[in-house]
């Protein structure tokens, strides 16, 4: 099979995985970087153009996306859908998580547990409301397009969550406000799941005197045993959004395991050290079956 990595960056450890992985699987594997590609649409059919040839004979796409190119990078992720190309990620499971409001809305129709959640409309003068809803102070307040632990605020007091959300919405910036779980104590669980199974589990500890667990904010990551609990949690987030591949991240409370965030182009340095478990691999195995299962539902279909 050929295998396309769509990722920007070829050293990135997640990337480089992935190509390891495809070719120890016996495939061709290859990395695109998606920002540069050129979609033609016209009446002959979907095509893509990438360094000036014509893309042709891909078996299999892995949407490496990142946040800042969601909307560019989803499209070519479609026109590959679109030219017949199996993907580890729908493109529209892809949209749909990088929307955290969206993917709350979502998770809470579901039923799963999650801290309470408040949005507004930059309502002037309704900064109090907003954080007596999700009960008071402290709390944390996101912006809707931050990652790795960007646009995170813990608010000490009442005061200081209104003078935050005051902030932001002078900017005309878009926030979410959240309960802060204090028995987390500075720590979450980052499940890895592929193709309806949690191939991974982690716990990431904040840094001392950091309440934000994100490796890339200094947290350090170990292996965990699931609950039953946090393991449907982790199946139920995966599957709401629509995602065969996803990082699902969770807070250990009092009343059970709360969903933070889903997340549809995990990293996988941070997993693959803290368990060792070849992930890489688990991703390529599951291309190879739905690569399978979809010539097998072509020549079904063709007869």
């Amino acid at each position: 099979m050929k295998i396309a990595i769509l990722s920007r960056n070829p050293n990135l450890y997640s990337t480089k995985r992935l190509l390891e992985a495809i070719h120890a699987a016996g495939h061709e594997g290859m990395v695109i970087n998606h920002s540069i590609c050129d979609i033609i649409i016209e009446q002959e059919g979907p095509s893509i153009i990438y360094k000036g040839e014509k893309i042709t004979d891909v078996d299999a796409i892995i949407p490496r996306i990142g946040a800042s190119v969601t909307f560019y990078g989803t499209a070519v992720v479609r026109q590959f859908e679109l030219m017949g190309a199996f993907s580890v990620v729908n493109s529209q499971a892809i949209v749909r998580s990088r929307d955290k409001l969206r993917s709350l809305q979502i998770l809470s129709t579901a039923g799963l547990g999650m801290p309470k959640t408040a949005f507004t409309n930059f309502s002037k003068g309704g900064e109090k409301q907003l954080i007596e809803q999700v009960g008071g102070a402290p709390l944390i307040i996101k912006l809707l397009e931050g990652t790795q632990g960007l646009g995170v605020v813990l608010a000490e007091t009442k005061k200081a969550g209104q003078s935050v959300i005051e902030a932001f919405h002078g900017l005309k910036a878009r926030i979410i406000v959240q309960e802060f779980i204090k028995e987390a104590k500075g720590a979450d669980i980052r499940a890895f799941v592929v193709n309806g199974k949690v191939v991974g589990a982690m716990k990431r500890q904040g840094a001392e005197g950091e309440f934000r667990s994100n490796l890339h904010r200094g947290g350090m990551a170990t292996v965990i045993k699931l609950s039953r609990a946090e393991k449907a949690a982790a199946l139920g987030a995966a599957k709401a959004l629509g995602l065969d591949v996803a990082g699902v991240d969770m807070l250990q409370s009092a009343r059970g395991p709360l969903i933070l965030e889903v997340n549809s182009s995990p990293g996988l340095e941070g997993i693959e050290k803290a368990t060792g478990i070849d992930i890489a691999g688990e991703i390529i195995k599951f291309i190879e079956g739905g690569v399978k299962r979809k010539r097998s539902s072509s020549r079904v279909t063709n007869q």
